[in-house]
C-alpha cells in the first residue's frame, strides 16, 4: 500500500540527524567567515553543497534500509578477504573515528561559546568547565539510553530551532537581495589561495563523509520496507537536508553585513563567541543572544552526532554489528565524547584557524567515502533491484569529480594552512 504524502512527512528523521551533524560549529565558523570575508559571493558553493549531500545522503539511506546493514556494515559483506578488510577498517577508523575525536572538542567548545555570547556570567573559566560537564551529562545519558527514536526526536527538534534563529538572523540583516541571487546562481571564486581553502571548508562542513555512514545505519533502524520506505527516505533527505542548507545560506547572509566594517569582520574571526558579539553594532543586542543560541544548537546537536556517527562506522567496519545497546558500540562513542570533554576543560577555546582547516580537510576525505559508497549502491549482490540507476551513478560521479577538483584546486592553500597551523 502507498503512503501518502503526509504519512511519509510524519516518518522523517534520520535526514534531520544529518542535518544535526553537519549544521556544527565548524559549519557557522566556516559560514559566518565566508560571510564577513566575501560576502554573498561564495552562496553557490553551499547551495551545489546541499544539492550534492542529497544525492549522497540519498544514496545512503536506500543502501541502509535495502540491506539493513550501515556502510562499513555493506562493505565486510561486499569484501571478504582478510587483507581487503584490514585496509577497509583502518580506512574507516582514520577518516571517521580519529577525525571524530578531533572535532568533538570544536563541537563541545561551540556549544559553551554560544552560551557564553548569551550572557557574561558563564564567560569565566569556572563555568566552561561546568558547562562542558553538564553538556557531556546529558549528552551521555542520550546515547546511553541506546534509543535511536528518542535521539532523533531531541536533533530534529533542535534543527527546527536553528532554522528559526539563524533565517531571522538573515532578514534582519536586511542584505541586498540581488547580490543574494547572484551569489547563489553565478558561481565566482575571489582572486588568492585563501577564498578556494574557504571555497573547499564551505564544501567540506556541508557534504561530511562521516555522515554517509550515520544516514545508512539510521535508515536502517528507521525502516526496512524497501517498496514503501525508499520514497519516504527520499522525501526525509530533500526537507531535512534542504533545511540544513538554507541554515548555513542564513549564516553567510547574515555574516555579509561584516563584509564592509573590517574591524567587526576582523574581530568576528576571534571565536564564536566573537561571531555573535560582532552582529550586535548592527543588528542590537537581541541579535547576539539568538546567534549564540543558534551556536549553541549547533554544537549540542554535533556533539551528539559526532560519537554516534563514529561508533555506526567504527562498529560496522570492525564487524561488531551495529546494536546501540551493545557494550562494544558503546565504549567506541564514549570515547569519542570523553576526550570532547577533556580536551575542552583543558586546552582551551578552539582557534578558528583548526576548524577551518579541518573542514577543508573534509573535502579531500569525501572523494574516497563516495567512492566507497558508490561501489556498494551498484552492487547487485547487495542492492538486487534497487542498485543504483545510470542517472544517479552519472550524478554521484559529478559530485566526487567536483570535489576531486576542488581538492587539488585547494592543495597549496591547504598546505600552507597546515604548515602555519603546526607551526604555531
Amino acid at each position: 500500500m502507498k503512503k501518502t504524502f503526509w504519512q511519509r512527512l510524519k516518518e522523517v528523521g534520520p535526514g534531520a540527524v544529518v542535518a544535526a551533524a553537519f549544521i556544527g560549529p565548524g559549519t557557522v565558523t566556516s559560514c559566518f567567515t565566508s560571510g564577513a570575508s566575501y560576502g554573498t559571493t561564495l552562496l553557490w558553493a553551499i547551495l551545489f553543497s546541499t544539492i550534492s549531500v542529497i544525492i549522497m545522503q540519498s544514496m545512503a539511506s536506500r543502501l541502509g534500509i535495502v540491506t539493513q546493514k550501515g556502510l562499513g556494515e555493506a562493505l565486510r559483506a561486499k569484501y571478504t578477504g582478510k587483507a581487503t578488510r584490514i585496509f577497509l577498517a583502518i580506512l574507516v577508523i582514520s577518516a571517521v573515528f580519529i577525525g571524530n575525536v578531533a572535532y568533538e572538542t570544536g563541537n563541545v567548545s561551540g556549544a559553551i561559546l554560544g552560551i557564553q555570547a548569551i550572557h557574561p556570567v558563564f564567560d569565566t573559566s569556572t563555568m566552561k568547565i561546568v558547562l562542558a560537564l553538564v553538556l557531556g551529562v546529558v549528552a551521555f545519558v542520550l546515547l546511553y539510553s541506546g534509543s535511536y527514536k528518542y535521539i532523533e526526536k531531541f536533533l530534529t527538534g533542535l534543527v527546527v530551532v536553528m532554522g528559526l534563529i539563524f533565517l531571522v538572523c538573515a532578514f534582519a540583516a536586511k542584505p541586498d537581495w540581488a547580490a543574494v541571487l547572484k551569489g547563489l546562481f553565478v558561481p565566482s571564486v575571489p582572486e588568492g589561495n585563501r577564498s578556494w581553502m574557504t571555497v573547499a571548508a564551505l564544501m567540506g562542513t556541508t557534504v561530511v563523509p562521516y555522515n554517509i555512514y550515520l544516514h545508512a545505519s539510521s535508515s536502517a533502524k528507521k525502516w526496512n520496507n524497501p517498496e514503501a520506505d525508499i520514497a519516504t527516505s527520499n522525501l526525509d533527505s530533500v526537507l531535512a537536508i534542504g533545511l540544513g542548507g538554507i541554515i548555513s545560506l542564513a549564516i553567510i547572509i547574515c555574516a555579509s553585513v561584516l563584509q564592509n566594517n573590517a574591524e567587526l569582520a576582523k574581530a568576528a574571526t576571534v571565536d564564536g563567541k566573537a561571531m555573535a558579539m560582532s552582529l550586535q553594532p548592527l543588528l542590537g543586542s537581541w541579535a547576539t543572544v539568538i546567534f549564540g543560541i543558534g551556536l549553541f544548537a549547533a554544537g549540542f546537536t554535533s556533539t551528539i552526532t559526532a560519537p554516534l556517527s563514529a561508533a555506526f562506522a567504527s562498529s560496522g567496519i570492525l564487524g561488531w554489528g551495529e546494536d546501540m545497546k551493545k557494550f562494544r558500540f558503546k565504549i567506541i562513542w564514549i570515547i569519542v565524547l570523553v576526550f570532547g570533554i577533556v580536551a575542552t576543560c583543558t586546552l582551551g577555546k578552539s582557534p578558528q584557524e583548526i576548524i577551518l582547516f579541518a573542514q577543508a580537510a573534509n573535502a579531500f576525505l569525501l572523494p574516497i567515502t563516495g567512492v566507497l559508497l558508490l561501489i556498494a549502491c551498484n552492487d547487485k549482490k547487495l542492492m538486487g533491484k534497487y542498485k543504483n540507476g545510470i542517472v544517479i551513478n552519472i550524478l554521484a560521479i559529478i559530485v566526487i569529480g567536483v570535489f576531486l577538483f576542488i581538492a587539488a584546486r585547494n592543495m597549496t592553500a591547504f598546505v600552507e594552512s597546515a604548515k602555519a597551523l603546526f607551526a604555531a
